[in-house]
């Protein structure tokens, strides 16, 4: 008799988590396409010369993500994954309109702002977990962080290019249009959730100060922190290691795809052979090791190239493995909630990190984003050294 373990991924399994791997991906592109640009742009615009309010600019969606994440996540288990994600994806189109009609740093803030009222990351990983089994969610959210990894670096590469062509207006008009490519697929693609299974309802306080997901919810925190802060002066650094702004795809791809290599050996590795917590905590230690080389090299391009290989091997392995845990521990009745903290916190993470690394930038230079970030992962080592997984559930 085969066991659950090994029982493969049903169709109606497959086709969730490549079409909710797609609404995220589209999603995300939006998201991260002006990371590469957005700082070099800025200083043609009006506001743009304080590195406090590009850094505001760059991170401002995570500030009204990190207020809706938890409304939206509850009122997904309330009236549907569906309709919620629906909502969040036009008030996202919304915000993606005002940036692209902005003409000052200030209307930008604002589309941004709006853009994160679109705070979709709770329902739709809540409707992953609803869709898959136990035995194969891990796979799932897999696919969404390494679709989140793969837009990531899309956006690296083709966002200097796409600047180069269309301006700060048409990235910010492609991700509106992406965001309703979204509503297509989420429409149209994927599969209905079963209905919710009857029981008592799961008080708030638990799923907030649940210890284990408190240290998961820490961790996304962290990863995002780290990341936003990282790209207030990246771009920067590139030019002036003498890489002009349309090279930096180049690096982008490079880095990238090493960094990719690696990773899906380790996610088979830590769910095959049971050493999650293993790959988990080296990944974090990585991440450690490419912020403090930066710090020590960041004058040297070399040196730059080869820790940001690190950081994304850290970031794709995290992202794909923080959502897969956080349904495992979270309560069944209470997943949309339980990712709403979670992706709360992801939100506060790149509120923050945008905020005071373009605060930091400007008072310290990259030396202090860089410290920083340091700090934020060696703190969140000694968070995941404590950290106990609960057995994978079966069927």
């Amino acid at each position: 008799m085969r066991s659950p373990s090994n029982d493969p991924m049903s169709r109606d399994e497959k086709r969730a988590g490549a079409s909710l791997a797609a609404i995220f991906a589209l999603r995300m592109l939006g998201l991260f396409l002006i990371l590469p640009v957005f700082a070099e742009h800025a200083k043609h615009i009006p506001g743009g010369d304080s590195m406090a309010l590009v850094g505001l600019a760059m991170g401002a969606y995570g500030l009204t993500q990190a207020m809706f994440q938890i409304p939206y996540g509850m009122a997904s288990d309330r009236w549907g994954r569906k309709r919620v994600i629906v909502v969040g994806l036009l008030m996202f189109a919304l915000g993606s309109a005002v940036a692209a009609l902005a003409g000052d740093i200030y209307m930008v803030i604002a589309g941004r702002v709006l853009q994160g009222a679109g705070a979709i990351s709770a329902a739709v990983t809540a409707l992953a977990a609803d869709l898959t089994r136990e035995q194969h969610r891990t796979k799932v959210m897999a696919m969404i962080g390494s679709s989140i990894g793969l837009v990531f670096a899309l956006s690296l590469i083709g966002a200097p290019a796409l600047y180069a062509v269309i301006g700060m207006g048409g990235l910010f008009w492609l991700t509106a249009v992406l965001a309703l490519g979204a509503i297509f697929l989420i429409t149209r693609v994927v599969p209905t959730p079963p209905p919710p299974q009857p029981g008592p309802v799961v008080p708030f306080r638990e799923v907030l100060w649940d210890p284990q997901l408190m240290r998961l919810n820490f961790g996304i925190f962290a990863l995002h922190l780290v990341q936003m802060a990282m790209f207030v002066v990246v771009p920067g650094l590139l030019v002036k290691a003498g890489l002009p702004l349309g090279g930096h795809w180049k690096v982008y791809l490079g880095t990238m795809l090493l960094s990719l290599l690696p990773m899906v050996p380790a996610i088979i590795l830590a769910e095959r052979h049971g050493r999650m917590k293993g790959v988990f905590v080296g990944a974090v230690v990585l991440l450690v090791v490419a912020e403090t080389g930066s710090y020590l090299g960041m004058a040297s391009f070399n040196t730059l190239v080869a820790m940001m290989t690190v950081f994304f091997f850290a970031f794709n392995v995290l992202e794909a493995s923080l959502p897969s845990l956080i349904s495992r521990v979270a309560p069944a009745r209470a997943k949309g909630a339980a990712l709403g903290v979670y992706n709360t916190s992801q939100a506060i993470g790149l509120f923050i990190g945008g905020a005071a690394g373009g605060w930091i930038a400007q008072h310290q230079g990259p030396a202090g984003v860089f410290g920083l970030g340091a700090l934020v992962a060696t703190a969140w080592v000694m968070v995941a050294l404590s950290m106990k997984l609960p057995p994978p559930r079966r069927g």
